[in-house]
């Protein structure tokens, strides 16, 4: 497996739109340019370690480079999972990986399509209207 080419995939989530590239290597995962284990907060490294933790052994033979932009940090978080854990089924090949994925969490493979409502008239934001008196 040392001969195998780098495989790129992206994820989406909400604005956040996150590019990973996997290769092989010896188990370093780099978010924009930074190493995963001083990223910042706390519940967004664990959601980005979710693909990782579940493909065990697998994940120290390989290198993870993912460059994340837009949205707000859970966004980012969530954008990254999808694009890391598509690098990982398509590198190995694996049916079984796969359906791992889809067992734990369908969001995993499938980026989330729900997108926030543009601004409508009458109002303040895409729901809110203003107040009708009829007196």
């Amino acid at each position: 497996m040392a001969d195998k080419k780098a495989v790129t995939h992206t994820g989406k989530r909400k604005t956040a739109i996150a590019k990973a590239t996997i290769r092989s290597g010896k188990g370093r995962v780099r978010v924009n340019s930074k190493p995963l284990e001083i990223h910042r907060p706390h519940m967004a490294r664990l959601k980005m370690f979710e693909p990782i933790h579940l493909v065990g052994d697998k994940a120290d033979k390989v290198d993870i480079e993912v460059n994340v932009n837009g949205g707000g940090v859970m966004g980012q978080a969530g954008a990254a999972r999808t694009a890391i854990a598509l690098c990982f089924v398509d590198y190995y090949q694996d049916a079984e990986l796969e359906e791992l994925f889809k067992e734990y969490d369908r969001s995993l493979l499938v980026s989330d399509p729900r997108r926030s409502l543009p601004k409508q008239p009458e109002g303040r934001g895409a729901r809110k209207k203003r107040q009708k008196s009829y007196r």
